[in-house]
């Protein structure tokens, strides 16, 4: 392979890392004075909007774009402006997909949860079902609200809003309509008692099945560490944590989403799955950034992992002074 087209492909590749794609064919426009994404679901835009009228596409306020009835599933409607004051979940979902019902019947018991806890809570389903008795079949099993089938051109605006590539999705917004997490359903299945809630982002995640799907969202540092036990994993977040938090902070100032995820992981089938894939030496503590959709991997074999060890490791990932091995 020439060095020419490796170049070619890591370019390609920081560019599906950067904006977060994950399937093809994606249109990603992106303000070109200031390098902020402008609408990461371009495809959509296209269709709705060919003529132009609305360019330039920019993001605009969840309560602008929801804005209108919205049904409950006796088919009453309550108006989108019941939302304000309240955390909000955005779910985008549809009958046809299993993961999407399993996510359904949890998500029902934790949305009853958190309501009688006191807390003002609401769902919104943006339904991808193929027909209009599909959708009406699988919104009989929620409590919560919905757009309207009929309404496509609303739906498909909130598509666009926060760019969904796959479902089943749930978004979480703040009081003011602000984004939380795209990671709704990974933090409803990690928390079924929902004291997390509203499930502000964590600095720092321990590896388990239901939240390893995050590993192919663009790089994560995995520390592997001799841990069987529940807690043992504690000194190794504790160690992690504050390089996680700072380089959460700096990119939240700069309203972009961190370059890296950070997760723990001790001994257990989940983590010995990853090792096997990503073919890691056993050693323990391992420190390492995997980066599935490269399918790259940096290794720093250690003797002792000290916050100094991190910090150098991740500045010298960001800055691209790491060599890759391939996974």
């Amino acid at each position: 392979m020439s060095h020419r087209h490796t170049n070619a492909e890591e370019r390609r590749m920081k560019l599906w890392n950067k904006y977060k794609v994950t399937s093809i064919p994606s249109l990603v426009f992106v303000d070109a004075a200031t390098g902020k994404v402008v609408c990461r679901n371009g495809l959509l835009v296209v269709r709705d909007d060919p003529t132009g009228l609305e360019f330039p596409w920019g993001p605009k306020p969840f309560a602008e774009v929801v804005e209108g009835p919205l049904l409950r599933n006796n088919m009453q409607t309550t108006e989108s402006s019941a939302l304000q004051g309240s955390y909000v979940g955005v779910y985008f979902s549809a009958h046809w997909c299993p993961p999407c019902r399993s996510l359904t019947r949890v998500l029902v018991e934790s949305y009853r949860k958190v309501k009688e806890s006191g807390q003002k809570f609401e769902i919104v389903f943006v339904s991808a079902d193929r027909s209009e008795d599909s959708f009406t079949q699988y919104f009989s099993e929620m409590p919560w609200l919905a757009v309207p089938y009929s309404d496509e051109a609303r739906r498909s605006r909130l598509n666009r809003l926060y760019g969904i590539q796959g479902i089943p999705t749930l978004i979480l917004l703040d009081a003011e309509g602000h984004m939380i997490t795209r990671q709704g359903r990974v933090e409803v299945l990690n928390d079924p008692d929902c004291r997390l809630f509203p499930w502000h982002p964590r600095p720092v995640l321990e590896l388990s099945e239901s939240n390893a799907v995050q590993l192919h969202e663009g790089p994560c540092l995995v520390l592997f560490v001799d841990a069987e036990e529940e807690g043992e994993l504690e000194p190794a977040k504790e160690l992690i944590q504050p390089i996680a938090e700072k380089l959460m902070v700096k990119y939240k100032a700069k309203e972009e989403e961190s370059p890296l995820l950070f997760f723990v992981a001790g001994e257990d089938d989940m983590s010995d799955s990853l090792r096997d894939y990503t073919n890691l030496p056993e050693a323990a503590p391992l420190l390492t950034i995997l980066d599935m959709s490269a399918r790259a991997k940096y290794v720093r074999d250690v003797e002792e992992i000290t916050p100094a060890v991190v910090e150098q490791f991740v500045t010298d990932f960001l800055a691209e002074k790491l060599k890759p091995e391939p996974i």
